[in-house]
């Protein structure tokens, strides 16, 4: 086997350096002594030792050619003939490794089919786990017999390698995997431990796309069969799971919870820990049904092993997140826990009385926190940070010591992720916490002076910019600015120019330094630099075409960008140069989302210009507009607002596939029918469809352009155009019958009979909803957004949504029918939430700029109520979001 590390002693840091016994090896000196496997004498520990060498090779990612591949693995094969127990173990675990192709597998299929019927069980085990990951389905249907039993066999190695093999046969093979139930429901029974748990493992996989059959197999589970601590574990999970999935965890008659409850009074400190988890990870669980799991968690607090303790607080400390006033009972036994040797636990448990505790044993933690920041990894540190300014938001008055810890700490070592979760934490404080603005800028300031994260100085840059000139004396934070001027790198320069820019912009006073120090930075040795002093300096002087009004000023300095950047790139890269110059205004403003995975339709091509664009999230393409344009009927019905993602108006394979893009002008709506004729055999003319808008009564039909021909699987368009009263939003369903005349076509010359037949073809029905007179528009910074609109247009009431599963679906809901654009992530709700907070932006039709802020709370009872807010640049707009949400 290979020789133990080499110790060698570093004489100038008196520390030990280890040394891998592989350093150095390549793989041509190693295949060279693979040779050995071939002496008539073998040599079981140096064959051992060539063994552990390729392995090394293979697991670094060193990679064999075939041929090399082939002489090693056929190699491998002649140590079939040692009786040594340790070398035939080592040869499994090459031939593993070595994933043999089909025609070398039949080598030794028979060596390893010989082995597990052996009489040394450790043979049985480890030659069952080599089969069955280099065998394919066809060899697999000549050992299943041998699997089979072998799970249910007395050895309970054996038992266990069979079951591990059928979890990952059931990966490539899971029709012969499912054939083996009865015999795994069996293992389920065995007194073994880990037989029991992978034979628990294994059944769940089998039937985990039945809910149904997963209920029963826990059902079933629960009464008390299953008395392996793993499996225990194991069986929890499913529990949570299924109970998660049927809503069953309060009222009523509830076995499942009774079975996690139950389980806390296990023998086994896992499977008390897990229930516990499991407990306090359910959905809408309530305090009552919180407190035995609690209970237990206190107990393990004051436990003398390090890992219960640790998962005891890290639990409690979760559940402190959602349930602060029960996790106050355990404050006493967390307070002892500071002290704990392991930094860690130390860690989870001051930041969980910093959730539960009250405002007066503030001071005292944080005196008890400053001793051991310096002990602890920058992933828990980061814990503490997020703790803290949750902590100062509970309490605003304590700002002053809380914000002077965090800018201690921000002046210490530490990584990128540990200073960027500080700089949030203040300048959230900042933000919500007005007292706070001119110590938190302060200490921003102080930190860009030796900041190393380019990013992080941008960051309180822009903030400074924005905030700095709002307080009782920004003439202080200059000097600060300027500095970085001076000292930093180019990108910090050139935000430290837009910085001073927006200073000279908001204080007059200022302006007459401003100047002087931009016209300094006109001789900057970067591009960008000198570009934007250059642009300031004119805008700022009222010289420049953007800046002929104070107002155009802030608007270009602080305003938002109202086009996507991603938009904007795209239509700079597709602009050609010509004499008319890039209008900002043909970028289309609306966010395309990006989905993981596009699932397309068997059978079906994409259809009409736009129809590779996927998903709920629609835009103004600019091959609509062109194509709209085209058509005389449409030419005068304006600048086309909106264009919808593509609506299926047939289910897949069938005779003829057609989905539909609703077109929104100001007062006119235009269908588009994009038609894909499938039947080989068939040509298709006069294509039409008829639009019944009877439950529309606010569109009336002006105008229908058929399409002429659909030969076989050649998308063409038809078109249907409404007219709507301008400035309403006009909803409404359409149903859509397909009529053509259809001729047929004879295969072998592909020509179509002079004769047709008229037929026609049902399709779904359309709606056309109130969220497709909003354009999903994001903004990069909520806050100034919602700040720079008139306080005038803003509306606010409140709403009950009824009873709802959790607080996400109610957000989801909200966002579907007001279309707009989520901002800033808050369409994520965490789980377990009882209140969140979601802020959307949009562009309502006639281009009026709109923004939401929407309240929700959840009660004990799921009942859900919403508090909406809405600016926008017209109230009447402002209502009208109203009057969507109340009738939605």
């Amino acid at each position: 086997m290979a020789q133990p590390l080499v110790v060698k002693k570093d004489d100038d840091l008196d520390e030990e350096e280890f040394y891998s016994p592989f350093l150095g090896i390549e793989k041509g000196a190693v295949l060279q002594e693979a040779r050995v496997f071939h002496d008539p004498q073998l040599d079981a520990r140096r064959c051992c030792q060539v063994i552990t060498k390729l392995l090394y090779l293979l697991n670094q990612g060193d990679t064999f050619t075939k041929v090399e591949a082939t002489e090693v693995f056929f190699a491998t094969t002649k140590l079939f003939q040692s009786k040594d127990a340790g070398l035939r173990r080592m040869v499994y675990l090459m031939i593993k490794e070595l994933s043999p192709s089909a025609d070398e597998v039949i080598i030794v299929t028979s060596s390893l089919m010989k082995d597990m019927n052996s009489k040394t069980d450790m043979y049985r085990a480890n030659a069952i786990r080599v089969l069955c990951r280099i065998i394919d389905s066809t060899l697999l249907t000549q050992i299943e017999r041998y699997l089979k039993q072998a799970i249910v066999d007395k050895n309970p190695v054996v038992a266990s390698a069979a079951l591990v093999s059928g979890i990952y046969l059931l990966q490539t093979s899971p029709e012969v995997v499912k054939r083996w139930s009865n015999e795994v429901q069996e293992a389920v029974q065995s007194r073994a431990a880990l037989v029991q748990f992978h034979a628990l493992a294994l059944l769940h996989q089998i039937r985990q796309n039945d809910r149904l059959a997963v209920s029963k197999l826990v059902t079933s589970l629960t009464r008390g069969s299953v008395r392996s601590p793993l499996a225990q574990c194991l069986l929890i999970r499913y529990t949570s799971q299924v109970i998660r999935d049927s809503g069953v965890n309060q009222g009523g008659d509830r076995p499942f919870f009774d079975f996690l409850e139950s389980c806390l009074r296990n023998k086994a400190e896992m499977v008390i820990l897990e229930a516990a988890r499991a407990i306090t990870e359910l959905n809408g669980v309530t305090s009552r049904e919180l407190t035995p799991a609690i209970t237990v968690l206190q107990l393990f607090l004051s436990s003398s092993k390090p890992v219960l303790r640790f998962a005891a607080v890290r639990t409690l400390h979760k559940v402190a997140s959602t349930h602060p006033l029960a996790v106050t009972n355990c404050n006493i036994d967390m307070e002892s826990l500071i002290s704990d040797q392991n930094r860690s636990i130390a860690t989870l448990a001051i930041t969980t009385l910093l959730k539960t505790g009250n405002e007066s044993s503030v001071d005292r933690l944080m005196k008890q926190m400053t001793n051991f920041m310096s002990d602890i990894a920058d992933e828990f540190k980061i814990v503490v940070v997020e703790a803290i300014r949750s902590l100062c938001l509970k309490f605003p008055l304590k700002y002053r010591s809380l914000m002077n810890f965090l800018s201690n700490i921000l002046r210490e070592e530490g990584g990128f992720e540990y200073k960027k979760a500080i700089v949030d934490s203040i300048i959230i404080l900042i933000r919500d916490i007005p007292d706070a603005k001119e110590s938190g800028l302060f200490h921003l300031c102080e930190f860009i002076e030796d900041c190393e994260f380019t990013y992080l100085s941008t960051q309180i840059l822009h903030f400074l910019g924005n905030e700095g000139p709002k307080t009782s004396d920004p003439s202080k934070y200059i000097r600060h600015i300027y500095n970085r001027v001076i000292l930093e790198n180019a990108t910090v320069r050139a935000s430290a120019v837009s910085t001073l820019a927006k200073f000279g912009a908001l204080v007059d006073s200022l302006k007459p330094r401003i100047f002087v120090l931009l016209r300094r930075c006109l001789f900057d040795g970067d591009d960008e630099v000198r570009d934007r002093a250059t642009l300031y300096l004119e805008l700022l002087g009222g010289e420049a075409t953007v800046g002929e009004t104070e107002k155009d000023v802030n608007e270009f300095l602080f305003g938002s960008l109202d086009v996507p950047l991603v938009n904007l790139e795209t239509s700079l890269r597709n602009y050609e140069p010509s004499d008319a110059p890039f209008d900002i205004s043909s970028v289309p403003k609306e966010t395309k989302s990006q989905p993981l995975a596009e699932k397309k339709s068997t059978g079906k091509k994409p259809t009409g210009p736009a129809s590779a664009v996927s998903g709920p999230v629609s835009t103004v393409d600019a091959s609509y507009e062109k194509l709209l344009s085209s058509i005389p009927e449409f030419a005068d019905f304006g600048k086309l607002f909106k264009s919808s993602a593509p609506v299926e108006l047939t289910e897949a394979e069938t005779e003829y596939s057609v989905n539909v893009v609703k077109h929104i002008y100001d007062e006119h709506v235009v269908l588009q029918y994009n038609c894909t004729n499938t039947i080989p055999e068939q040509l298709l003319e006069q294509v039409v469809v008829f639009v019944d808008a009877s439950e529309a009564d606010e569109f009336l039909e002006v105008a229908s352009k058929p399409l002429e021909s659909l030969p076989y699987d050649s998308p063409g368009q038809t078109f249907v155009a409404f007219e709507k009263p301008e400035g309403v939003i006009a909803t409404g369903k359409f149903s859509n019958i397909l009529k053509f005349i259809v001729k047929e076509v004879d295969p072998s010359t592909g020509e179509a009979e002079d004769d047709g037949v008229e037929d026609e073809y049902q399709l779904e029905d359309l709606e056309i909803v109130s969220a497709d007179y909003m354009l999903k528009v994001g903004v990069s910074n909520f806050r100034n957004a919602w700040e720079s609109m008139d306080p005038e247009s803003e509306r606010v009431d409140e709403y009950g949504l009824g009873v709802r599963e959790g607080l996400a679906e109610a957000v989801s809901a909200v966002i579907s029918i007001l279309g707009m654009q989520p901002c800033e992530g808050t369409d994520a709700v965490p789980s377990n939430s009882r209140s969140h907070t979601c802020l959307l932006s949009g562009v309502f039709i006639g281009n009026v700029k709109v923004l939401v802020r929407l309240s929700f709370g959840i009660t004990s009872s799921k009942e859900v109520a919403m508090k909406l807010a809405v600016r926008s640049d017209d109230p009447e707009i402002s209502d009208k979001i109203h009057e969507i949400v109340a009738n939605g």
